[in-house]
């Protein structure tokens, strides 16, 4: 991800002080943030989903490209400095190299994480039978409990 830097040249740097909010979850800024130097969280929900420390690391596309309020917010974890790109989509319709960037960048996410959803899947078939044991006792129960309580009536 590094060589997207050299796309970066001429951009005003930004630093941002640990526990700096660069983006806030379900605000519309319209901006990027492309990582230089530091650690930043990305957190949705108040759950953090990971921690990012590559260089040329890219923040805001998703809410950009989609034009919608950020999914999740990015919080500086140490000093991090970073490129910002404030009017991302002139930006990005003038800078094919960056969109493409991007472009690759959300395919392989993309990928991944439809490899990880299709291996829940397998490992959910795996043990259907385990759940249906667990149905099985539980509706035993429920139908003991109901036995029971006819018996008071």
């Amino acid at each position: 991800m590094a060589d997207i830097l050299e796309y970066c040249e001429g951009l005003k740097k930004v630093t941002f002080k640990p526990g700096t909010l660069m983006l806030p979850e379900g605000e519309r800024l319209g901006r990027l943030y492309v990582l230089v130097d530091g650690q930043v969280e990305v957190i949705r929900e108040r759950t953090q989903v990971t921690h990012v420390d590559e260089p040329g690391s890219i923040f805001g596309e998703m809410a950009v490209l989609l034009d919608m309020p950020h999914s999740a917010s990015v919080k500086a974890l140490s000093t991090v400095t970073a490129y910002e790109i404030p009017d991302a989509l002139t930006f990005l319709d003038s800078r094919p190299e960056f969109s493409l960037h991007i472009a690759t960048m959300l395919a392989r996410r993309l990928y991944y994480t439809t490899s990880y959803l299709v291996d829940l899947q397998q490992q959910a078939a795996g043990k259907r039978q385990d759940l249906d044991l667990v149905d099985q006792i539980l509706a035993s129960l429920v139908d003991t409990t109901d036995v029971k309580q006819r018996k008071k009536a």
